[in-house]
């Protein structure tokens, strides 16, 4: 850690006023606009529903989602 000695004043010209940076970034924080988030697919919505997950039973991957099954069901699903 550096120590600095001075007058208030001193340091003011060295650092410059706190309160002016202050208010730069509250108006930099004020401009941002906020994120307005995406609607879901229809296949993101397909998945997010428990009732629609096909898991694998054994294996090596048991518990996890099959989402080639899901994909064929969800392709078949939509044909009317």
């Amino acid at each position: 850690m550096v120590k600095i000695e001075g007058s208030l004043e001193e340091m003011y010209e060295l650092f410059g006023s706190a309160q002016k940076t202050v208010r730069s970034a509250q108006r930099t924080v004020a401009k941002a606009k906020p994120v307005v988030k995406r609607a879901k697919s229809a296949w993101q919505k397909y998945i997010g529903q428990s009732k629609n997950q096909i898991k694998f039973k054994s294996g090596t991957k048991k518990g996890l989602l099959n989402m080639k099954a899901m994909a064929k069901k969800f392709k078949r699903g939509r044909k009317k």
